[in-house]
């Protein structure tokens, strides 16, 4: 059986010690914090995410920036010419440029390398919604899937992810265009969080609207028991934006009805940080396709 690796990109916002289990690889990606270009890795070597979300919380200016085509050339090189297959599943297309980007790269490699597989996939997920898909593919590659089978298991299974989370500061919001700046004032003033999911084009949107902490843990709840399928052998995975008490609270929340096998708490990275703000906090497990 031909050797092959799962790649994804750091927007993924696992833990690094399951990248590490696993055997992941993950490209970093690049954030820009008041002129200075840092790029992000799962072991946060260039800024920890505790110093990125102190910048955020103090008015820094920061953008993200995709993967270029010579980051993604030379990523991907380095491991063909190990003589090892490649399956990358990829930040989702309704967010961002990265897939097509790597597409494109794919195409050339593919002449450079024949005899290796490349294979791209796009999530329709971000975040720890792509953390959770890598996760379970890397376990169906140790089960011993074949990369075309991985391949298959992949993309039959990408819109189980369900992502559900609330966010703290509108600001950062309104900012990306999510809401309007009117949506962002009356909000604020009554201290609604709004609740976002992603749509079947992997596109944040915003589905509903809660007050007080109690309710926001409630309904993430709601959501995991309403959607999950098989949640008793399921591991899901709970990111926050630097705050882990309420992580914890939804933790214990979750621990307390007995409701899944186990979960993983991860914290929100730069990328996607940076549009989400301090204080986010999210749920994902995997659901049913028809839903």
């Amino acid at each position: 059986m031909d050797k092959y690796v799962i790649v994804s990109d750091a927007t993924l916002d696992l833990p690094v010690s399951i990248i590490d289990e696993y055997g992941i690889r993950v490209i970093p990606m690049g954030v820009n914090i008041d002129g200075t270009e840092y790029s992000h890795y799962p072991d946060e070597r260039e800024i920890s995410i505790e110093e990125f979300y102190g910048k955020l919380k103090n008015g820094a200016t920061l953008h993200t920036t995709q993967i270029t085509p010579s980051i993604f050339m030379d990523f991907f090189s380095d491991i063909l010419k190990q003589g090892l297959d490649i399956l990358y599943i990829a930040f989702s297309s309704g967010l961002s440029g990265t897939y097509n980007t790597s597409q494109i790269v794919l195409r050339d490699l593919q002449e450079e390398f024949p005899d290796r597989k490349i294979y791209s996939i796009d999530s329709y997920c971000a975040s720890i919604g792509e953390g959770l898909l890598v996760l379970n593919a890397a376990i169906q590659k140790n089960n011993g899937m074949n990369i075309e089978e991985l391949r298959e298991w992949t993309e039959q299974n990408k819109r189980r992810s369900r992502h559900w989370f609330t966010v703290k500061d509108l600001y950062f919001l309104k900012r990306g265009g999510r809401i309007t700046s009117i949506e962002a004032f009356v909000g604020t003033a009554l201290k609604i969080r709004p609740v976002l999911s992603t749509d079947e084009v992997g596109k944040l949107v915003v589905v509903s609207k809660i007050r007080g902490t109690r309710a926001e843990l409630e309904f993430l709840v709601s959501k995991l028991e309403a959607e999950g399928t098989d949640l008793a052998s399921q591991t899901v995975i709970i990111g926050h934006g630097d705050d882990l008490l309420k992580a914890q609270e939804l933790e214990n929340l979750i621990r307390g009805r007995n409701l899944v096998k186990d979960i993983l708490i991860s914290k929100i990275g730069p990328i996607i940080g940076t549009h989400t703000g301090p204080g986010m906090l999210a749920l994902v497990f995997m659901g049913d396709n028809n839903k």
